[in-house]
């Protein structure tokens, strides 16, 4: 069938096909997650008409100001997920502790961890933003799902995803088979497949990262981001500066396009030493959709993401993700230069 003419409910459960054993509720599961991008995606296109950009005036748990698209975003996901019956327990970037199904609800056999609006920050400005997510079976004995559950390594997600809302909605996943994008046509309010199998380029031309924090970044990074920017035509150099500030959106352009972003450590905030972004909400989620794309992640230090044992629900990582050859040649300057890393 025509890519264009396959909805994403459709190619869900030829997905679940494959699989006989399953129950279909891992697919349910995929499908709620599609129907709360689409009442993220409405709330996010008529931000501008709804009085809901801006500030709401509270903090979230990182000390960050909520927008108001924070809360609706997070609320409109929390709300379709416990009450789908397929997961037993939730943790979000925008709650502090981990969030139970409520009493009377199906409990599922899944759990999920999701930034319900990445970028958000930006919405005031007409610059897009996204929603990530990432599911891991449920492993405790108990009914209920606990922080282990959540807390689970990269290697161990069955699926990740994110969702970009931006001149068009995209839902870009993977399950583990390849990595597929979604968009949504307005018209007839169905996301369809116009991204099958997205393979990141081996190589790219561009790299991605706030350059405002160079001064305060290690010397293997800093010397990598020289050697980007150097006149050396024969080496394909240099590359191309392209950051826009909204997670999602850099990781888009770059899975499609190649090349690197990076958000390494730095030395600015000393209550933050180890990176911003979030391991489990952020950047094992986006790891895995690079890796499955034929891309490649790193912490800074020359491990894999993936690789990472989560320490708390909410624990900062740096991320540098992208292109293999890129990434893997940004870990020959942090081994070669940064020996206090080591």
């Amino acid at each position: 069938m025509h890519n264009k003419l396959m909805t994403i409910s459709r190619f869900i459960t030829e997905e679940g096909r494959k699989h006989p054993e399953a129950s279909g509720e891992f697919s349910d599961l995929l499908e709620d997650i599609a129907l709360a991008a689409k009442v993220v995606s409405y709330q996010v296109n008529k931000a501008g008409l709804l009085d809901v950009i801006g500030l709401a005036g509270d903090e979230n748990v990182h000390g960050e100001r909520q927008q108001k698209l924070d809360i609706i975003a997070h609320e409109a996901f929390t709300r379709l997920l416990e009450h789908g019956g397929h997961i037993a327990a939730m943790a979000s970037e925008e709650s502090e502790e981990l969030m139970k199904i409520p009493e009377g609800q199906e409990i599922g056999n899944y759990v999920i961890n999701f930034d319900p609006l990445d970028g958000s920050s930006n919405i005031d400005a007409n610059v897009s933003v996204g929603t990530i997510f990432s599911i891991h079976k449920k492993i405790s004995t108990g009914k209920h799902g606990t922080e282990s559950d959540c807390m689970q390594t990269g290697r161990k997600q069955l699926a990740a995803g994110y969702i970009v809302y931006g001149s068009s909605t995209m839902m870009v996943y993977t399950t583990g088979q390849g990595v597929h994008g979604f968009t949504l046509d307005p018209a007839v309010g169905e996301f369809l497949l116009s991204h099958p199998y997205v393979k990141i380029p081996e190589r790219g031309k561009i790299y991605s990262g706030n350059e405002g924090n160079y001064g305060y970044w290690s010397v293997g990074t800093r010397k990598y981001i020289d050697y980007l920017k150097s006149n050396e035509p024969a080496k394909g150099l240099p590359y191309s500066a392209r950051y826009v500030g909204s997670l999602v959106a850099d990781v888009h352009r770059t899975l499609l396009y190649g090349g690197i972003f990076l958000y390494p450590a730095d030395r600015k905030d000393p209550k933050k030493p180890t990176g911003k972004l979030r391991l489990l909400y952020e950047a094992a989620p986006i790891s895995m959709i690079v890796e499955q794309a034929g891309g490649l992640s790193s912490d800074g230090r020359g491990n894999n993401i993936l690789d990472l044992v989560p320490t708390s629900l909410h624990e900062r990582v740096p991320l540098i993700v992208g292109s293999k050859l890129d990434v893997e040649e940004f870990n020959e300057y942090v081994e070669k230069y940064d020996l206090t890393m080591k």
